[in-house]
């Protein structure tokens, strides 16, 4: 599909988070054992200055809203990955992983509050300067199909548990400074 167009999306905001690394972050929002506070994150998103102001009219009367939001330190995609959770590499489509075709997510996060430009959230699993490029209202009866099918994900959470999901590594030790000479 050499001919498909290039489409080009500019931010509306960049996301401000206490995690730095992809080793910080949980691997959902939610689920944050192993963190260093074991607390869901908070983080804000400002609009940029082009957005104007009255965009976010109306959304504070929202409890979660959707990001959507690119993986601005992926570096390439394949086919498969090896989930975190565990198992056999899976087809990248088939699981969560950022390293895409298009290194683009969404995330359903809790909306603490608006305040001017500034989203307030919580339960965030994003880095620190991750471009958003648009921000949705959550809807209860539109979003969420609590009896809907996860394909190999029930499977494995039959042997680990429904919210299971690994905490971030603990950082890797450095090796000690090589002595001067």
């Amino acid at each position: 599909m050499s001919d498909a167009p290039s489409i080009t999306f500019r931010p509306i905001g960049v996301l401000r988070s206490p995690y730095r690394e992809r080793i910080d972050a949980p691997h959902q929002g939610t689920v944050v054992e192993g963190t260093e506070s074991g607390e869901p994150a908070e983080a804000t998103l400002e609009l940029a200055p082009w957005v104007d102001e009255r965009a976010l009219l109306d959304l504070d009367g929202f409890d979660r809203v959707w990001l959507i939001y690119v993986f601005h330190l992926s570096d390439g995609w394949k086919p498969t990955v090896k989930p975190p959770r565990g198992g056999p590499r899976r087809g990248v489509l088939s699981t969560r992983a950022p390293h895409r075709p298009n290194p683009i997510g969404l995330t359903a996060v809790e909306l603490v509050a608006v305040e001017g430009r500034t989203l307030r959230l919580r339960a965030v699993d994003l880095l620190d300067g991750t471009p958003v490029l648009d921000v949705k209202p959550y809807v209860p009866w539109a979003d969420a199909f609590p009896g809907a099918r996860a394909g190999w994900v029930d499977a494995l959470d039959e042997k680990t548990g429904r919210l299971y999901a690994p905490g971030p590594r603990k950082p890797r030790k450095k090796p000690p400074p090589f002595p001067a000479m």
